[in-house]
């Protein structure tokens, strides 16, 4: 069943999102203030290429986990937490959509705080 949600889950945009979170990655790299936050849109490109069978878990993150968290969440984390939650929302209104939201849903928690977050 995973495998078969993948599939759908790339073939109905979840390419084209790794891809724009990689871009991003790539762009905020380009400074040196920039790699802990590109290093986290890598992370959160990842999820987003192969959603299903993996858990997001909020860990202890320390002092400069918790500052890289309140400046992405201040910069553009809250915007993503609410693209993939009004996303979430949005599919599960269908029986068919659940599993989707429930993707997004997840992607949404990693949106909003990826410091100290850890995929397995």
């Amino acid at each position: 069943m995973k495998l078969i949600g993948n599939v759908l889950w790339i073939l109905f945009g979840g390419l084209v999102g790794a891809i724009g979170w990689m871009i991003a990655g790539f762009i905020l790299m380009i400074t040196i203030i920039g790699i802990p936050f590109g290093k986290q849109c890598f992370k959160i490109a990842g999820l987003t290429l192969w959603p299903f069978g993996t858990e997001v878990s909020i860990g202890a993150f320390g002092a400069m986990g918790l500052i890289g968290n309140i400046l992405w969440i201040l910069i553009f984390g809250w915007e993503l937490f609410l693209y993939h939650l009004g996303l979430g929302l949005l599919f599960s209104i269908t029986i068919i959509g659940i599993p989707f939201g429930k993707q997004h849903f997840k992607l949404a928690r990693i949106a909003l705080v990826p410091f100290g977050a850890s995929i397995s």
